[in-house]
Formats: C-alpha cells, sequence, structure tokens
C-alpha cells in the first residue's frame, strides 16, 4: 500500500489547491500512536469551551464585572466599530464554528502554538484525506470527515466569502464548495453584496477596511438577518489568550470559569506565556517564572537562556504564516533585542506576546524525491487537527493535517521543503 509521486500529482485538482501544490510529498500519511490520535481527538470540546469563556470573560471585563484592564488590552488596535459589534448582547453565543489549533508533537506530548479561527487548509485536508484514504489508508476522519464538516456550517448551501489578502487559500475553496454542490460557491469578499445566503468569512478582520459591505455584514449577523462565521469577534483572533491563560491577574478567574480538567488540559497544552508589556514593575514584584524585574534583562537574556518565542497577537497583517513569528535562540542577541524593543514600542496599539519555546519531537518518514525515488527525511511535525462546531460547543473532528518539516527548521508551517499529509494510527 502506498502512493506513487505521480498519483500524487496528477490528481490535483485541475485549479490546483493552496500553493498549487508547492509542497513535497509522500507515499503515506504520517503515524501517530493510539493514545497520541485519541487525545489529539478528544481536543475539540475544551477548546470549544476555551472560546466560549474567553468571550465570557471579555464581555464581563467591558461590562465592569471584572477588572477592566482585561477588555481594554483586547481592544488595543481595533476600531471602536468592532469592539462594539463584539460586546453586543446579540452576539454572546455567536462561536467560530471551525475549530484548528496548531500542535507541535513534541517529546511530551503536544504544544499549542495557535488556535485559528479562519484556519486555511480546510480544502487541501480533505482533499488529502479522500486520495489517501481511497489508496487504502484509514485516515483519521474518514475520507469525508472534513467536507462533511464543512457542510455542516452550512448544510441548505452558502457562500464562501474570500478577500484578496487570502487569495492563495481560494482555489481549495473553490474545490471543496465544488465537492459539496451547486448550493455552495466562492465569492470575492471585496466584490460581495449581501444576499439571504448563509456566509463563511474567509478573511482576517484586520482586513476589513478592504471589505465594503463589512459593516453590513457585522450590523447583519447582529440583527440575526445573515448567518456568518466566523463571527465578528476580533479578540478572539488574538493570540494574547494563550499568554492571559497564564496571568497571576486571572488564576482564579479561569479556575471558576473553566472545568478542573479542561484547565488542566489547556495548560499542559500551552506553552507558558507572558503579554508584553513596557509598564515598570514595582521594585520587589518580578515577571513570573523567569523571575527577572523587566523586560531590559529578557532583551539582554543569552543564547542558552532565550528559548522564547516573540509573536505578534493579531489583528495585523503579519499575523498569520509564521510571519509575525520571531524565535530567541535563533537569532543573534542584538536581533533579539532590536525585534523585543521594537515590540514593546508597539504596544500601546498592537499587542505582542511571548512564549515558552517547545521543540518539536524528531521523526523519520519519507519523502518523494522529484524523480519520484523515496528518501527518509529527519523531520519535526506540526499537526492541524480541524473540529466543526454546531454552535452549543458540541464538536466533531473532520480530519488533521500534519506539516512535516526538515529537522534543523525552528518554525514549522507550510514551506515548499515541508511535507502536507494526513494522519493515520500506526
Amino acid at each position: 500500500m502506498g502512493l506513487s509521486l505521480s498519483e500524487l500529482r496528477e490528481g490535483l485538482p485541475e485549479g490546483g489547491l493552496f500553493g498549487g501544490g508547492a509542497w513535497r510529498w509522500s507515499p503515506e500519511p504520517l503515524k501517530l500512536s493510539q493514545t497520541e490520535a485519541r487525545q489529539m481527538m478528544a481536543l475539540g470540546h475544551p477548546l470549544a469551551r476555551f472560546q466560549q469563556v474567553c468571550d465570557g470573560l471579555y464581555r464581563r471585563s467591558a461590562a465592569g464585572k471584572l477588572p477592566e484592564w482585561l477588555a481594554h488590552l483586547l481592544d488595543k488596535g481595533k476600531p471602536e466599530w468592532l469592539t462594539q459589534i463584539q460586546r453586543n448582547p446579540a452576539t454572546a453565543e455567536q462561536f467560530p464554528r471551525v475549530i484548528r489549533p496548531d500542535l507541535i508533537l513534541t517529546d511530551s506530548g503536544f504544544a499549542m502554538t495557535e488556535l485559528d479561527s479562519v484556519p486555511g487548509g480546510i480544502g487541501v485536508t480533505a482533499w488529502l484525506s479522500q486520495v489517501y484514504a481511497k489508496a487504502g489508508f484509514e485516515v483519521l476522519g474518514g475520507a469525508n470527515g472534513m467536507t462533511d464538516g464543512f457542510r455542516s456550517l452550512m448544510p441548505d448551501g452558502g457562500t464562501v466569502l474570500v478577500s484578496k489578502e487570502s487569495g492563495d487559500y481560494r482555489p481549495e475553496m473553490e474545490w471543496l464548495t465544488g465537492q459539496l454542490g451547486a448550493a455552495w460557491q466562492v465569492a470575492s469578499a471585496e466584490g460581495y453584496e449581501p444576499d439571504s445566503k448563509a456566509l463563511y468569512r474567509f478573511f482576517e478582520l484586520f482586513d476589513w477596511e478592504s471589505i465594503p459591505a463589512v459593516k453590513q455584514l457585522a450590523a447583519g449577523a447582529v440583527a440575526g438577518e445573515i448567518q456568518i462565521t466566523p463571527p465578528f469577534k476580533p479578540h478572539l483572533e488574538d493570540k494574547l489568550w494563550l499568554a492571559l491563560l497564564w496571568s497571576p491577574a486571572l488564576k482564579k478567574v479561569w479556575e471558576q470559569a473553566l472545568r478542573g480538567s479542561h484547565l488542566k488540559r489547556l495548560r499542559e497544552l500551552v506553552p507558558f506565556g507572558w503579554v508584553l508589556d513596557p509598564t515598570p514593575l514595582p521594585p520587589h514584584a518580578a515577571l513570573p517564572k523567569i523571575n527577572v524585574h523587566d523586560w531590559e534583562e529578557v532583551a539582554n537574556f543569552s543564547q542558552k537562556e532565550r528559548q522564547l518565542v516573540l509573536k505578534v497577537s493579531g489583528f495585523h497583517e503579519t499575523a498569520w504564516g509564521s510571519r509575525g513569528v520571531f524565535i530567541g535562540h535563533d537569532m543573534s542577541t542584538p536581533e533579539w533585542s532590536q525585534r523585543l524593543h521594537s515590540a514593546l514600542d508597539q504596544s500601546a496599539t498592537q499587542p505582542w506576546i511571548v512564549q515558552e519555546f517547545r521543540e518539536g519531537r524528531r521523526i523519520e518518514h519519507p519523502v518523494f524525491r522529484d524523480d519520484g525515488s523515496v528518501e527518509m527525511m529527519q523531520g519535526r511535525v506540526r499537526l492541524c487537527p480541524y473540529f466543526f462546531s454546531d454552535g452549543r460547543g458540541e464538536t466533531t473532528f473532520g480530519g488533521c493535517l500534519a506539516t512535516i518539516v526538515p529537522a534543523d527548521k525552528k518554525k514549522i508551517h507550510g514551506m515548499s521543503d515541508g511535507v502536507l499529509v494526513p494522519c493515520v494510527i500506526g
């Protein structure tokens, strides 16, 4: 059992997929242990609850029932009309219907580096799942888990709105809607004029000014006239929540808001993190865990001490695709210092976070050379499981995209020397 390089390349849809299929290919899926697969596939509900609780904490802060600094932090850099939309009581029960964490496969389990509300890769994962399942592999989620999951978002048909900013993903969404039938289609977000159809928003909210109908769409969603997912809640597109999960000031709040088992699982998954804030600490205070008095000390850390990742939080054009991610021990001290100071300077309008770096486990996986022969590649893995929610927090696992990159790469994303495959239990 196994696929040939020609079978994979020739099976690509006519319009291509993301990047035109400009990744490396493998004759077989990535093998996960039964425990790894079971743990990963069980994450849907805890992550849905996490998003619901995040929204609840934001709303309580905005209403003055929790410290106001929280909502103020999450509103930084966002236009007032959008913050008013996400505070509107009518949006209280609106949550992302597709939940996709980015999980680094480490020696001690998974490390969650992002929780994406507007994820790419849905069509690519659906296509890969079909191709490898047809070749006889028992792909996690099955051959149609992704297409069935996406259909459930708009069961009677609808429109996927893709912006120019997200245009690289348009081919995969056109293939996906083509699989669903004539009632589903893709349209340009910039040229869209609202009608009564259900909508899937495939554009980031930082890009709102390029979408003429965006305020009309948001108002329609608030009024209940338009069914649209993900909702207009930019705070849920922020990475800030991954650091706020560890905030000493919110420790009791999290413990009261989340079930103990869910909170424990989240803290196992999410690397310890800090919100970048240039505000001076009192003389006897220290940044938790790293036990230094200010960020200037962090800027001067040695390479060994810099097992840290600097990330732009969200609502910014570099907040996706690893463009706003900087790995401390992969940079010189002057470059690290410059990046950290630049982020601190932006903190009034553009939040950043710092997280502990979690190293990916080294694996070996068969990969095709250009001539169709196979070599064993030493690599590291990012897993992107997709969960589809019914809106009440009941989630269904649809499938998982594994990205395997050469072992010397610190960042794991969809680069041209990366391998994209679905997953099996092996």
